[in-house]
This record gives structure tokens, sequence and C-alpha cells, in this order.
């Protein structure tokens, strides 16, 4: 795996297409401008690795668009330290955007080929999440609470199994909606209460497993 001078290239030119988009947070941007978006490409795709859209991974699954990435790690307000379960490993590049801000992150993936590929990937390239293959929609329990979650699949609704992993004052990022679109909802854990806010459209693969479709 290399990262030359035309790839840096490339992701200063994705760092200023997703700025003017209106992605502020500079920590954000210092980490898309940091994680090297190819390695989770075929050779033959590299020219694909830099352009703002998602893109099929195989097994039915895309690596999600860098602006949507940044959106949804600018909502989630990722602190050095911070414990983050992300349900969705996929291809691994939303987790490595996470570890770059310094979280230590859990990691769930419902299908197999893809935790296999991740699990092997990531370590290469200096990120060492604690992985888990099973059904992201219940969260994983034996490892809650968490200062925060993120859900990088679209759900039906809220699962009230992430809720109650939530830390006082933890917050959930989570795209919800039907098959086609999907809201983003930022919600905030705070006392027995839950604040929410709705944020842009967006299109996200199905969550799958029992709280998913």
């Amino acid at each position: 795996m290399q990262d030359q001078y035309i790839h840096k290239g490339m992701r200063k030119q994705l760092v200023k297409e997703i700025t003017k988009k209106g992605i502020q947070d500079k920590r954000v941007l210092a980490a898309i401008g940091h994680i090297p978006r190819h390695y989770f490409f075929d050779s033959a795709l590299i020219s694909h690795a830099y352009q703002d859209k998602a893109f099929p991974i195989g097994e039915g699954q895309t690596i999600s668009q860098p602006y949507t990435v940044a959106f949804q790690t600018t909502l989630l307000d990722v602190q050095p330290g911070d414990k983050i379960l992300e349900v969705g490993t996929g291809s691994g590049y939303q987790c490595c955007v996470l570890m770059a801000l310094g979280a230590k992150v859990y990691t769930i993936e419902y299908n197999k080929k893809l935790y296999l590929r991740a699990k092997k990937l990531l370590p290469k390239m200096g990120f060492r999440p604690q992985f888990f293959l099973g059904d992201g929609s219940k969260g994983i329990p034996g490892f809650a609470p968490f200062d925060k979650i993120i859900v990088t699949a679209g759900a039906p609704s809220v699962p009230q199994s992430l809720l109650q992993q939530l830390n006082e004052n933890g917050r959930l990022i989570i795209p919800v909606g039907n098959a086609q679109q999907q809201k983003m909802l930022r919600l905030i854990k705070i006392g027995n209460q839950v604040q929410e806010e709705v944020f842009s459209t967006f299109k996200f693969v199905p969550l799958v497993g029992e709280n998913g479709w």
C-alpha cells in the first residue's frame, strides 16, 4: 500500500470540495485529509477514490460519500478518548476517521465478508479498533455504555437498545426513514429525556438486524 504525492493532492482537492459543501470543522477536515481513501479500493478503481460520492464495495454495500462521513462525524462531535460504538463497519473508512480524531472505537458489522476484510485492512493502516461480527442494530450491551454511537445504515426507527447503551449526555447519530431516503437525526440523552434534532436528507443502505429492515 502506497500513499503517494498524487494521492495526497487528490485528498486536498476532496477536502476543498466538502468544505464548499458546508463542512467547517477543521479537525474533521484534517481527518478526511489524512486517511488514504484509495486503500479501500481495488487498484483499477483508484480514480474513484477521491470523488465525493459513495461507491460499491460488494455484498450490496457501499463506502460512504466523504461528505456524508464528514457530516455525521461533525454531528457526533468526537473528542479525544471518546468511547464510540460504530454500527456498520462496512469498508472501515468511517472507523478510521473516528480513530484519527482520537476516539476508542467499537465497530460491529453484520456481513462476515466485510467484517473480515476490514479486520485485515485497518491494522495495516495503523488503526486497531475493537471489531465485532453481529447484529449492530442491538448494539453491544456487554461493552456499554458508550459516549457516542454512530449508525452508518438507514433505520426504520431509532432502536431503543442503542439509546439505552448511551452514557449520560451521550449522543446518537442515525439516519431514519424508508428504504429510499432518510433524515439524519442527532439524539442527546439527558437524564430520562432524549433531545432530538433533525438534519438533511440522505440515502443509506438499509440497516439489517432485529431492529432494522
